[in-house]
């Protein structure tokens, strides 16, 4: 099943692998590079692999450290690491932004921003189509998504006061929720839900695309357009179509982050390597910062109007 996030496309999150058993667990039968058949009598035998079972029964559970596998464990860990990383420096991208801010200038600096958003981009790229695990240019990633995050709030800060807040209190519920009733068995990812998002990925791709290039053109009169063309200027029964476009968006990232949890799940079962953890974090990076940019930008529209 294709993922909404190149970096799932991996083998390791798509096919079984068979893979021995822990490190060890394998040779169980063997000591000192000798079969035991021929390093001791059979009685000899025999008490060995008894002490060597309650050995095994007795140690702790191997955990991903041990058996360099992937688990969901060290996988959350991981993205921890990377969301604590963007944090940091979006607070640098919040702060650069303001740096120029002055009462006659009341605008924000949208240096950070442009460089957040660019970096993001190619590392993004680089990162999901590498046959690597490069968990340097991963962080690389969280740190550029950082500065485009801070850039982008502060932006909208100073235009609608507080709605930062909102949507990150509107992506903390959203990620809650969808990870709720994942882990209740609740929701899954399917076949035929997955082609749907496909197709409704590619139509909102290419309507934003038309919509960013009759706002870079000047289809929309000063101040007839909104500050988001369409998409607050188009109204069915009232409401802007933003609105409703943008509950559709929301729902389809919160698919999103079911794909992410599956193809994580998936890795683990096929005992992949402990380092694709490293891409487990980084798609639900995508996804997670894909999902605030949305609701920010719903918030604003609706308040807008």
């Amino acid at each position: 099943m294709p993922s909404a996030n190149p970096a799932f496309n991996n083998p390791a999150f798509q096919d079984r692998r068979a893979v021995r058993t822990y490190p060890g667990g394998a040779d169980a039968a063997s000591i000192g590079g000798q079969t035991q058949s021929t390093a001791f009598p059979q009685q000899a035998q025999s008490t060995a692999v008894n002490a060597h079972l309650e050995g095994q029964f007795a140690a702790p559970a191997a955990g991903a450290l041990e058996t360099d596998r992937m688990s969901v464990e060290d996988t959350v860990l991981k993205t921890l690491a990377l969301f604590a990383v963007l944090v940091v420096t979006a607070v640098i991208g919040w702060v650069w932004s303001a740096s120029t801010m002055t009462v006659d200038n009341p605008a924000p600096n949208v240096i950070p921003w442009i460089v957040g958003m660019a970096g993001g981009f190619i590392l993004a790229m680089i990162v999901s189509f590498s046959k690597k695990v490069r968990p340097a240019l991963i962080f690389g990633y969280a740190a550029f998504e950082g500065l485009f995050v801070g850039g982008i709030s502060l932006f909208f800060e100073t235009i609608w006061p507080g709605i930062v807040l909102q949507a990150t209190l509107g992506t903390l519920a959203v990620v809650g929720v969808t990870l709720a009733l994942f882990a209740s068995g609740k929701i899954r990812a399917s076949k035929r839900a997955t082609k749907i998002w496909m197709i409704a990925m590619i139509g909102y791709l290419v309507f934003s695309l038309i919509n960013v290039g009759m706002m870079m053109f000047g289809a929309f009169p000063a101040g007839s357009g909104g500050p988001f063309g369409m998409l607050s200027s188009i109204k069915i029964a009232g409401i802007p179509l933003g609105l409703i476009i943008g509950v559709l968006v929301v729902i389809m990232a919160a698919y999103s982050l079911v794909q992410d949890f599956d193809f994580i799940q998936q890795g683990v079962r096929n005992r992949a390597p402990r380092r694709y953890g490293w891409l487990g974090g980084f798609g639900i990076m995508v996804t997670v910062v894909w999902l605030y940019i949305e609701i920010l930008r719903i918030i604003a529209i609706a308040r807008s109007n």
